[in-house]
């Protein structure tokens, strides 16, 4: 009834049946029953169509890490998954984005001849003013063949370092340690460091003062090396023991002693904190001084002769002062 009677209602004046605009008004209703009864539901089934393509793409990637996750036999190629995963649902949003969108203009009666056409001619300009973005995708597409890198990969990438999380087939986004997030193209993407490959080594220079006993000084860090290398909370992150190499160099009264440590990627940090703090501790303990440029060494000479000087001036009676005689000279005329 309410229905009607704004029906009606609209029906009078410039809208009456017979006039311009109401012939207008009939042509309009005429179309909208005609588009609801023959084009919205194409364009419903083409618009359900697609978002159960989407999310059945979701699930089918997010399915690939799960049994990633579940069966993989390490962390390498659990991160491959889910690069790929990353890449495929970011590639098939696309596409289906795009073939839902050609579609819905069929089923509304829009010729794509001539915008195919047009979008053919734009193609080819748009394709000579951004070939980087091709550039970009064909980058991609060679990260991801050639397994540079993946996400979760701690890498240095135009010459910014940072840990991928993630990634497509034109851009990489990576994330430094104070939070920063970078969004590189992939065109840009010349030289990989990819710290997270394989295993990492650490080296710690160990300076020790010129007055130690180098002998001493191997086997004590030799042992501390070896105590962390056989601890419970380490022994798994490293690949092979410790190397103590020796005196590596002399730079005035410091003694450097490298050590190498080899763990598994990324995971060099806790091991080699770790041994910075027992050498600190084992040196107190031997009383051993730590290496400083600024502390001068003195030759062996020198050192008897002062000891010796030392000693005498120990040795000698100290002189009272009350028993010196007075001054009997003058002092301004010297007589």
């Amino acid at each position: 009834m309410v229905v009607n009677a704004l029906f009606m209602l609209a029906r009078t004046g410039l809208f009456a049946e017979g006039r311009f605009f109401g012939r207008v008004l009939d042509e309009w209703i005429e179309d909208s029953q005609e588009f609801i009864r023959s084009k919205l539901p194409h364009l419903l089934i083409i618009l359900i169509i697609a978002f159960i393509l989407m999310r059945l793409l979701r699930a089918i990637t997010v399915r690939m890490i799960r049994v990633a996750e579940r069966h993989a036999a390490d962390e390498l190629r659990i991160a491959q998954v889910k690069t790929l995963s990353g890449v495929i649902r970011a590639t098939g949003f696309t596409v289906i984005g795009l073939i839902a969108g050609f579609s819905a203009l069929a089923a509304v009666d829009i010729n794509l001849g001539p915008l195919l056409a047009s979008a053919g001619i734009a193609g080819v300009a748009i394709g000579l003013a951004a070939q980087t973005i091709v550039k970009d995708v064909l980058n991609g597409v060679l990260i991801i063949v050639e397994d540079q890198f993946n996400v979760g990969d701690t890498v240095k990438l135009a010459g910014l370092t940072g840990v991928v999380e993630s990634m497509t087939l034109r851009k990489t986004t990576v994330r430094d340690g104070d939070g920063t997030l970078y969004v590189i193209p992939n065109s840009q993407i010349t030289t990989v460091a990819n710290q997270s490959a394989g295993f990492s080594v650490a080296t710690v220079n160990v300076s020790v003062d010129f007055s130690a006993n180098p002998d001493e000084v191997q086997r004590l860090l030799a042992g501390i090396a070896a105590d962390i290398r056989n601890s419970d909370e380490f022994k798994s992150l490293f690949i092979s023991d410790p190397q103590i190499l020796g005196v590596d160099a002399i730079k005035g009264s410091e003694l450097i002693f490298p050590v190498v440590f080899k763990t598994l990627a990324t995971k060099q940090y806790g091991p080699i904190r770790e041994f910075r703090r027992r050498v600190r501790l084992a040196l107190e303990e031997h009383h051993m001084l730590p290496g400083s440029p600024y502390r001068i060494i003195s030759s062996f000479d020198q050192r008897s002769e002062a000891s010796a000087q030392h000693t005498a001036e120990q040795a000698a009676p100290a002189t009272d002062p009350t028993s010196l005689k007075p001054q009997e000279s003058n002092p301004f005329s010297g007589e």
